[in-house]
């Protein structure tokens, strides 16, 4: 069982590298704005579905962007099929990680705080 886990991993992070690479070179979507990373991908034990969690900052529109990345999954699929070579491309899912967001929210309040607490 372990086997399968470790594989999965590495699936997720070549399908990580794979997203980031389409998404920033290859989608030619107006609606896709800003800077988009894609943070981390999940793959289901049967490779039939996989969870993108992406990153998207300086969007005109988030929701805009999202369902933009939404739309064009069906090319992104097959662009990710001919990088990966495995039986079964999943199925994309697509979901706002806004953990780097609330990071740089954290980070602007400990600024605002620190100086006020050196002097």
């Amino acid at each position: 069982m372990p086997d399968n886990q470790a594989r999965l991993g590495r699936i997720d992070e070549e399908y990580r590298k794979e997203l980031s690479q389409i998404i920033g070179y290859e989608l030619k979507n107006p609606n896709i704005t800003g800077l988009i990373s894609v943070t981390k991908v999940k793959v289901t034990n049967d490779l039939k579905y996989a969870r993108v969690y992406v990153s998207i900052l300086n969007a005109k529109s988030v929701k805009g962007t999202l369902a933009g990345l939404k739309k064009a999954s069906g090319f992104i699929r097959s662009e990710l099929a001919k990088r990966v070579n495995l039986r079964n491309t999943p199925e994309l899912i697509f979901e706002l990680d806004d953990s780097l967001e609330y990071g740089a929210k954290i980070d602007t309040i400990l600024k605002e705080i620190m100086p006020k607490k050196e002097e």
